[in-house]
């Protein structure tokens, strides 16, 4: 099948014909192929994800790592119309019933994503609009370089208010879920290999 082209709009049931050992995301019906995360990536990934996981055992809401396809539908849209795809590293869902097929047809709670060099402008500019045009309670941007969390929360007027910033020695309460404070210690741990 031909890659898609960035001047034509595109669904999530195109996306699904394309192929599985690339990672694209849609936006407003325009495809981005994602690059390969790092080995740094992956760690805080590991790490993030680990306390989440931990939480949420037992608990009605679940933890998703990427790959997980979150589907972001404007209005009555359908889920093979949906025009927004987008892979957040961490997805916490508590609505169970809209898990489908690949990921998710519907708005998650709480949505994670980390930062790489070649993505930071897309994923601090445009991923973050559309989680709050889509109406994510809370979006957690981890920037690896300056080892720094910036967490938005959804206010009342629909907009995320101004970021709170956490640094690599602060522990985080997570708002929707105030029982659950995340250590940033061992998220941003460095670990320099010995040679």
């Amino acid at each position: 099948m031909p890659l898609p082209q960035k001047e034509s709009k595109y669904t999530y049931s195109d996306y699904l014909t394309w192929p599985k050992d690339e990672m694209w995301e849609i936006i407003e019906g325009v495809p981005y192929l994602q690059a390969a995360p790092s080995w740094e990536h992956q760690r805080i990934l590991a790490q993030i994800g680990r306390q989440f996981i931990n939480y949420f055992q037992g608990k009605p809401c679940e933890t998703y790592l990427a790959p997980f396809d979150v589907r972001l539908p404007i209005g009555n849209e359908n889920d093979e119309d949906t025009e927004t795809i987008v892979q957040p590293d961490i997805s916490i869902i508590c609505d169970k019933s809209k898990l489908k097929g690949t990921g998710y047809f519907g708005v998650p709670t709480l949505i994670i994503e980390i930062l790489s060099p070649s993505t930071a402008a897309f994923d601090k500019k445009i991923k973050v609009n559309k989680y709050r045009t889509a109406g994510v309670k809370e979006v957690w941007i981890i920037d690896p370089s300056n080892k720094i969390l910036d967490v938005f929360k959804l206010l009342d007027d629909g907009k995320y208010g101004q970021p709170e910033t956490y640094s690599a020695e602060d522990k985080v309460v997570v708002s929707n879920f105030p029982d659950l404070i995340v250590d940033l210690s061992s998220v941003f741990e460095s670990r320099q290999s010995k040679i």
